[in-house]
């Protein structure tokens, strides 16, 4: 019977995932930092669900969904290279990951 609990393995790997996340985003912080890019609070909350749902399925090896490239093409060279600098820092994840990632740097660039 599943009554809600989470399960201790889930737990672990729940956590193994959250202190992989919290790494990359002080290495995203200071990629922020050097690159002048401040995101609001709304995107830094959505940076975060992103970047902890990257480091689950680094760790569990869960893939994507297909994802098109067309959809990117208008995302600055350089914040798609700074998110694919992130998504290197997994070691494992496709490149579609940097796309993905690319719009959170893209955004947050605009702010003033």
């Amino acid at each position: 019977m599943n009554n809600g609990a989470v399960k201790a393995n889930n737990m672990a790997g729940s956590e193994e995932a959250q202190a992989l996340a919290d790494q990359v985003m002080g290495q995203i912080g200071d990629l922020f930092a050097v690159s002048a890019i401040k995101p609001n609070a709304v995107q830094q909350q959505m940076l975060d669900s992103h970047v902890r749902a990257m480091a689950l399925r680094s760790l569990t090896g869960e893939p994507l969904p297909e994802v098109e490239a067309e959809l990117f093409e208008d995302i600055s060279a350089d914040s798609m290279q700074l998110a694919q600098q992130v998504v290197d820092l997994f070691g494992n994840l496709p490149k579609e990951e940097a796309w993905l990632l690319s719009v959170h740097f893209e955004v947050a660039k605009e702010n003033t």
